[in-house]
């Protein structure tokens, strides 16, 4: 009885810590909260930006930096996501355009980078997210650019061509599809919905387990989710927040093909952020059709020792066997050697747009 009592004591001493800890913990997020306050007063009187990325990707830097444990990085991360949110909607509130509807794995990433103190704008298409952005609806949207597996997807490179918006940031998440149905029992399927990214990241698993089912596209994953809520038979690849956002049961988790399967997103927006010491610019330009062009086209970045972390092309949708090449490369666009080296292929192309700088995902 005298050991049990020692051991409450000691638990109740332990506790008694943490709630000092705590009350500290309070009181300097409040004194966070009001420096907050005060920034955003200087930023609304020199007409700034509330949401500035390279500041907040030094914040987290400086932070991780600090860490010594035992406190994991990805939690502490986690932690200060929703303490920049917070400290964010204090300077002024913004709006967060994505490609939904909720718990699609865009809702995903836009709660990843914005945290849950913006209001996030579920939308039906990757054309509406840019629309309402451009058009000043939201100040930022979030769309899917490229899936590690997939590939690109299109629809997002020709709306960065067509539209008049810069990228402000990047995310990449790790994605992890879900079989969710009503049942959460694999004999019950008989038709397996999904968005057709979601269906090839996972189609060896289909064939291995569900060979059975029909297989059917829907325009997101949150769409099939809803579309297996109506029907005991229909199962959904998504993610684990449509588990709970529409109350479906767990059929198989982890279906993806490979692992590491992750899905890069733009954030868009109409500024382009200042450097931050670790940045990427994206741009597309198309040439004419002459033989060693895209050599000479790519030269000035290798004598700028500029490291070009993607190309990818797509066919010009007016004029046959012609190609918009988009680049990815590092390096803001303020700096001299990325000023150089657009200088240079401006000289040789028939269209160029910067398409933004911006930091380069954590």
């Amino acid at each position: 009885m005298r050991f049990s009592l020692s051991r409450k004591e000691a638990l109740d001493a332990l506790r008694k810590k943490i709630d000092q800890v705590d009350e500290k913990i309070v009181g300097l997020l409040n004194e966070r909260a009001l420096l907050a306050l005060k920034i955003g007063q200087t930023k609304s009187l020199n007409r700034e930006e509330v949401y500035v990325p390279s500041r907040e990707k030094e914040i987290i830097h400086r932070l991780s930096s600090l860490n010594r444990g035992p406190l994991h990085e990805q939690a502490l991360r986690s932690i200060y996501r929703e303490v920049l949110s917070a400290s964010r909607s204090l300077e002024a509130p913004i709006k967060i355009a994505y490609l939904g509807p909720e718990a699609t794995f865009a809702h995903l990433a836009a709660r990843e980078k914005f945290g849950s103190s913006s209001t996030l704008i579920p939308l039906p298409g990757i054309a509406d997210v840019f629309q309402e952005v451009s058009q000043g609806r939201a100040e930022y949207g979030v769309v899917p650019v490229e899936n590690s597996t997939e590939g690109v997807v299109t629809h997002t490179l020709d709306m960065l061509v067509e539209a008049d918006v810069k990228i402000c940031a990047e995310i990449f998440l790790e994605i992890h599809l879900y079989l969710l149905s009503r049942s959460g029992r694999l004999e019950d399927i008989r038709r397996i919905v999904s968005h057709p990214q979601a269906l090839a990241q996972c189609r060896r698993w289909l064939a291995s387990h569900c060979s059975h089912a029909q297989v059917e596209t829907a325009s997101s994953t949150a769409h099939a989710a809803q579309t297996a809520l109506q029907d005991n038979s229909v199962a959904a690849i998504a993610s684990g927040m449509a588990k709970d956002y529409y109350g479906l049961d767990v059929v198989a988790a982890n279906m993806e093909d490979h692992a590491g399967n992750t899905t890069r997103f733009l954030v868009i927006g109409d500024q382009e952020p200042k450097p931050s010491g670790d940045d990427k610019t994206s741009i597309v330009f198309s040439v004419k059709d002459e033989v060693g062009i895209l050599h000479r086209m790519l030269e000035p970045f290798a004598k700028n020792r500029i490291n070009l972390t993607k190309i990818e092309s797509r066919p010009l949708k007016h004029r046959a066997w012609e190609y918009l090449f988009f680049l990815d490369f590092e390096g803001h666009r303020k700096e001299p050697r990325v000023q150089r080296a657009i200088k240079k292929l401006e000289r040789n192309s028939i269209f160029i747009k910067v398409l933004g700088s911006y930091p380069i995902g954590l």
